[in-house]
């Protein structure tokens, strides 16, 4: 039983233990040359302008400060000023962070606490979906993000596993860098399926993957060349209009020579085709029709990311601070998702991150709040009467 004493925020920094924590710093030199400010406090501060909202530092520092006596159980001693705050999230490693995340993700990943850890298919392969999503920047504050002519930004490059929608794989890199260039990083399993829009078309790495066993779904590009080498029959009633295998030619062929496969599917609600291209030669048509469709679900968490977490205004405009942000924000939703998970409200992803900045330093079990937030469970202290020493009643006066 977690005692009484502790806020809800601190008992969402037991997750991120002490050890394990240290063992990062040092790992990553950063608190060399630290004076007084720890790497702990750091976290704390970014994590808290993650989860409370906050929009600058100022209000990163104002609000810790206005819970002065609540920072000892988050195992800080004085809220950061704004100019040391600063100078970490410009010079501190942003590495520490991504290793944080990726150390805490693989943990609530191997005790089940973001899921059922199965996705919705009957197949046994691994599903992932990969894209791209761009984080637009003010040029004049972020000059060394230029995208376009009077536009600056960064490109977050994302894997997420189907059995809980959260990543495996994220690269941030400058908007301008292809997003092919991201998937070439992967490191898949063998018998791994990727579904990815057609700006992942690479016909080398579609040779290499099929080599490695690794299966991919995307969209076919309008001016591939292919010859078909079978038309197969196709299921009744369904919105399959062809399935052909088929064999690359031209440059196209000359970089992958295995056969694949492209099956035509009707888009009912965008009124048009789809040309879907795969090297799994054994589904089901409708199998990868379905595939593909669930690749809309990592549109939704780049949805969730930016709309319940600050990734749209940043607290500095360092590329380090810029990438902190970003790292702090992923290990705020895994936290929220770990919430909506073991919360009996029913409440979705955004109420439950609205509900979260408005308790942080609420004093409730966590668990006894996920499974019924309006309770009340307090009880009121004891009433002492007081005695009154009255003239004249019970006593002589002098």
């Amino acid at each position: 039983m977690v005692p009484r004493t502790a806020s809800i925020f601190s008992q969402l920094l037991k997750f991120f233990p002490q050890t394990e924590f240290s063992k990062i710093v040092r790992k990553h030199g950063a608190e060399r040359h630290a004076k007084g400010f720890t790497s702990w406090s750091q976290f704390v501060s970014m994590l808290f302008c993650q989860l409370a909202g906050a929009e600058s530092l100022r209000e990163i520092c104002t609000g810790l400060g206005c819970c002065l006596g609540k920072l000892r159980h988050l195992g800080v001693n004085t809220p950061p000023n704004k100019s040391t705050l600063s100078y970490a999230n410009k010079h501190r490693p942003a590495a520490m962070f991504e290793e944080l995340f990726m150390n805490t993700l693989a943990r609530f990943r191997s005790l089940g606490e973001l899921g059922p850890g199965k996705h919705k298919f009957r197949f046994k392969n691994k599903l992932y979906s990969m894209d791209a999503t761009v984080i637009s920047l003010c040029l004049s504050m972020f000059p060394w993000a230029r995208y376009r002519t009077a536009k600056g930004g960064v490109k977050a490059h994302v894997l997420i596993s189907h059995s809980d929608y959260m990543p495996c794989f994220v690269h941030i890199s400058d908007a301008k860098k292809a997003d092919v260039k991201a998937a070439r990083l992967l490191d898949m399993r063998p018998g791994s399926i990727v579904a990815m829009d057609r700006a992942y078309n690479d016909y080398a790495l579609f040779s290499k993957w099929t080599e490695a066993d690794v299966f991919f779904v995307t969209r076919l590009k309008s001016d591939t060349a292919y010859e078909v080498v079978e038309d197969r029959e196709i299921p009744q009633g369904r919105n399959i209009l062809e399935d052909r295998i088929i064999r690359l030619t031209g440059d196209a062929g000359k970089k992958c020579e295995h056969l694949l496969r492209v099956v035509t599917v009707w888009d009912k609600e965008n009124d048009r085709y789809i040309d879907l291209l795969t090297n799994h030669l054994d589904f089901g048509a409708t199998t990868i029709s379905a595939i593909y469709k669930d690749r809309w679900q990592i549109e939704l968490f780049f949805k969730a990311l930016k709309q319940n977490l600050k990734v749209k205004t940043f607290v500095g405009t360092s590329e380090n601070a810029l990438r902190i942000q970003i790292w702090t924000a992923l290990i705020a939703l895994l936290l929220i998702k770990w919430m909506k998970h073991q919360s009996r409200s029913g409440w979705c992803l955004s109420l439950m991150a609205a509900a979260l900045s408005w308790n942080l330093f609420v004093y409730r079990d966590l668990r006894e709040w996920l499974a019924d937030p309006f309770a009340w469970n307090f009880d009121p202290p004891p009433i002492t009467q007081l005695k009154l020493a009255i003239p004249g009643i019970g006593q002589q006066i002098g």
